[in-house]
């Protein structure tokens, strides 16, 4: 017991020399590989009204809340507003990338990364930029958009009041598949 602990304290002394915080070793990290995903999301709502790039960049924060790749992409879609102004019919050309689990996907050319579970809720400003004016747009994302996501234990209590802001709710909470992140550096 008294060896156990030493060799403890000496991996986190260690840890704390080379300037990191170990990762959690109870976190089960199994290996997925990267799938592309293109999508073109047609965002039809009562309350709010986006200009095609205000939707691309909604959508954008969305995606990475969810845990795609940070260099997936979110682009202003065919509207018949110019650039900034709102638009009915906005639409967003989304190109992004999901970690699957390895065990029983495609063999793929790319070679398999870690991953692990993580939490994700979304609620008004959480992420930061979300608002209660969002909502319709984070039903539509759960829909449309979430379902190419590897996820599990979606709890979805969300309800968009059409035409008013005041008693909707954003309330979606779920586990993702992704990266687990890097662990944090100490000063």
């Amino acid at each position: 017991m008294r060896n156990q602990l030493k060799v403890a304290v000496g991996l986190v002394l260690l840890s704390l020399v080379a300037g990191r915080v170990p990762a959690d070793p109870a976190a089960p990290y199994e290996p997925g590989i990267w799938q592309k995903h293109e999508y073109s999301l047609a965002f039809m709502g009562f309350t709010s009204t986006y200009s095609c790039d205000g939707l691309a960049a909604k959508v954008q924060i969305l995606l990475i809340a969810a845990g795609a790749r940070p260099d997936s992409r979110a682009r202003a879609g065919a509207c018949a507003s110019d650039y900034g102004r709102p638009d009915k019919f906005a639409r967003a050309d989304l190109t992004f990338y999901t970690l699957s689990p390895a065990a029983g996907a495609p063999a793929a050319a790319e070679k398999p990364v870690d991953g692990a579970w993580r939490p994700v809720a979304l609620s008004p400003r959480q992420p930061r930029e979300l608002g209660t004016g969002d909502c319709e747009l984070v039903e539509q994302f759960r829909q449309n958009v979430l379902p190419l996501f590897t996820t599990r234990n979606v709890d979805d209590h969300t309800t968009c009041v059409p035409f008013q802001n005041s008693g909707s709710v954003i309330d979606l909470k779920f586990e993702t598949f992704t990266v687990p992140p890097k662990p944090r550096r100490v000063p």
